[in-house]
């Protein structure tokens, strides 16, 4: 027995369904701006809410479960979002996905449906969060400065970074416009420009900065870190196995000319001739 065939999980899933149904009348355009609005905003709330929240070490949040049972509810908090957001990027998680939204525009919509999950994930970790109280550490003077500024850096390389790989999927965005003009889907192709071309996974790279860069620190934080930093080392290696099913040699000789993570300092000659 999996879990989708739970009653109670496969009930909370036809609630989604039934929440996501396009009502009747109105038309795909309509449709698909509904979708985008709601993507977007989600997404908006979700980057807000982390960089914030982590800004101060997770010290500031809404939750409120009483201690030791906090502890229980925030590591649920933590590992909800990399365990569906692996899950969702498999072969069932993908035609899950595609039947999330009854009708016809169910799979042209399953990169906006999906950055809306993941959204939705993350603005549930940093909102819900029960903070422990507990400050071991808060920059001042010219130091706080100095790390405001690699914080604030580490967000613009994860947004460079982003729209690198291609800011249509990762916004979520390819879905509805997708829906908007009556096309299928067209995802872009393997990245290996921008900060492609220095390593592999630059946005993994990028968003464990902002992990590592607060001017805040608590056991909180450091928790977070540690385990999102796990995370963003293994997570990769499932992506790339995809990249390798799909590209190829082409990805082959790629993963050959450039580092998973850590920069070369000088440019070996297969990495120029991949650029």
């Amino acid at each position: 027995m999996t879990l989708l065939d739970d009653p109670r999980i496969a009930r909370f899933l036809r609630l989604i369904r039934a929440a996501l149904r396009p009502p009747q009348g109105v038309g795909r355009i309509a449709f698909a701006l509904f979708m985008g609005l709601l993507c977007h905003a989600t997404f908006a709330a979700a980057v807000l809410s982390m960089i914030g929240m982590m800004f101060f070490g997770l010290s500031e949040s809404f939750g409120t479960v009483p201690w030791p049972m906090a502890a229980l509810a925030n590591a649920a908090l933590i590992v909800q979002f990399p365990l569906a957001h692996s899950l969702l990027l498999t072969g069932p998680g993908g035609r899950f996905l595609a039947r999330l939204i009854p009708g016809l525009h169910g799979k042209t919509l399953a990169t906006t449906t999906y950055a809306i999950i993941a959204s939705a994930q993350l603005l549930a970790l940093f909102v819900l969060w029960t903070p422990s109280g507990i400050v071991w550490w808060r920059a001042e003077g010219a130091v706080f400065w100095a790390v405001v500024a690699a914080y604030g850096a580490s967000w613009l390389i994860l947004l460079k970074a982003s729209f690198d790989a291609g800011a249509e999927v990762q916004s979520g965005a390819l879905g509805w416009m997708s829906l908007m003009a009556r096309i299928r889907p067209v995802f872009p192709d393997m990245p290996t420009q921008g900060l492609f071309r220095v390593i592999r996974q630059p946005i993994y790279v990028a968003f464990t900065l902002t992990l590592w860069t607060v001017p805040v620190w608590t056991p909180d934080q450091l928790v977070l870190a540690i385990s999102f930093t796990a995370y963003c080392l293994l997570a990769p290696r499932l992506k790339e196995r995809r990249f390798a099913a799909r590209y190829g040699s082409r990805f082959d000789h790629y993963r050959a000319a450039v580092p998973y993570a850590v920069p070369r300092l000088t440019q070996s000659k297969d990495q120029r001739d991949a650029q």
